[in-house]
């Protein structure tokens, strides 16, 4: 039996004829398998996929992402395996050195530059007011879907797609999403370099901020603002693609978010961190969901070596409490799950455990993502206004009664 052969990135990308920024591209969306070379440092491809794959491009079968869709051709989000990179900028850098708006802008011009998300006072009265009946069990992102929609209906220009007017639209929209959730602080947010995190803050905890408590806030913010297509991001994308306007797109990416495997997915990781801390018990806490069907907030399939959102995060993370009994317990989950199962924690993880830390509700990681990948959205959409309408269709394979005569 002949040994296979494996080829580099930079080989594969010769045999295609594409950047290898592109090859990456078609790992993280699926389209080509690529393993770990003995150090883990490089990844191999095997010949026999590639040239399949090169086969599949000739005929026209093989740039499709869903069966029978289109290519999406995006600028924004790279996932290399290892890293993640905002417009050839490392995630992990902005970050750690740059505001989320400066981040979002980067996202929806290619300009990496701070502006501030004006507020709008009569649209936050709005706002306020459609949310006021909405009872004490909703959830923060209830609230939010409400937020835009309301939003929405009161801009009679909403139907302006022109890139400049989306831009626009998102800082006014994020803006109003933040100032119109009830506030947990008594004290006004602090003024600094990361005045929308700042906000937010003073919205998700009724703890103390500190220029530590709120960088950390907006770094997650900064890591969750996109990540390619994403299950809402892709729904997002098909909203644009009929010409709905934004508040419509961040309304049909809120919709998919709300699924428990997607965006509400640190959630169930806060339930589980929750047992742990109160039994003291890490051990037992993984052992329970174990048995339950499995370990939310570890592994992520486009992070075989794990997922470097979480790393950033949770460094940030034991800075803000290096002695608190809370962050033993979850690293000691981490340990353990890294230890005896080989998976490390994905950004659920990482996300729940700073919530945890700094008195959050347990729905406020959904909404710090849910915030966060509306400037993702709205880039997506950027790109899909400037493409040819209504191009998603894809056709369904008919299995059910044949037709009566």
């Amino acid at each position: 039996m002949g040994t296979e052969r494996l080829l580099t990135t930079d080989d594969v990308a010769v045999h295609l004829g594409v950047k290898k920024a592109t090859v990456y591209a078609y790992v993280s969306r699926g389209l080509l398998a690529s393993r770990r070379n003995g150090s883990g440092k490089e990844s191999l491809f095997s010949e026999a996929d590639v040239r399949a794959f090169a086969a599949r491009r000739r005929r026209g079968t093989g740039a499709a992402d869903p069966a029978g869709s289109p290519a999406i051709h995006t600028g924004i989000t790279l996932i290399t395996g290892e890293t993640l990179y905002y417009r050839s900028f490392d995630a992990d850098a902005l970050a750690r050195r740059e505001s989320f708006e400066s981040v979002a802008t980067l996202l929806w011009t290619g300009t990496l530059r701070h502006e501030d998300f004006p507020a709008d006072p009569e649209l936050r009265a709005l706002a306020e007011a459609v949310t006021a009946p909405l009872p004490a069990s909703a959830r923060l992102t209830d609230r939010l879907r409400v937020i835009v929609a309301a939003a929405g209906a009161a801009d009679r220009l909403r139907f302006d797609t022109t890139p400049a007017a989306v831009v626009a639209t998102g800082r006014t929209m994020l803006a109003t999403m933040v100032s119109a959730l009830p506030s947990r602080s008594g004290e006004p947010p602090a003024s600094g370099p990361h005045p929308f995190a700042s906000a937010l803050w003073s919205k998700l905890s009724a703890e103390a901020s500190t220029p530590d408590r709120v960088a950390a806030l907006n770094a997650a913010l900064v890591l969750l603002a996109d990540h390619d297509l994403a299950a809402s991001t892709y729904a997002a994308r098909v909203a644009a693609s009929t010409r709905a306007h934004p508040y419509a797109v961040v309304s049909a990416g809120l919709a998919v978010l709300d699924g428990p495997l997607h965006g509400a997915a640190s959630g169930l990781v806060v339930e589980m961190l929750t047992d742990a801390i109160r039994s003291g018990d890490a051990v037992g806490a993984v052992s329970e969901r174990l048995r339950s069907g499995g370990v939310p907030g570890f592994g992520h399939p486009l992070y075989p070596d794990g997922d470097p959102r979480a790393a950033t995060l949770l460094d940030l993370v034991t800075r803000l409490a290096p002695a608190e009994p809370a962050l033993e317990i979850a690293l000691e989950v981490a340990a353990t799950m890294t230890s005896r199962a080989g998976v490390r924690p994905d950004v659920d993880f990482a996300l729940a455990t700073f919530t945890l830390l700094t008195g959050m509700p347990a729905d406020a990681g959904e909404a710090i993502f849910a915030m966060a990948r509306t400037a993702g959205w709205l880039a997506h959409a950027i790109e899909e206004y400037a493409d040819r309408p209504s191009r998603f269709r894809p056709s369904g394979r008919y299995a059910g009664l044949p037709p009566h005569e």
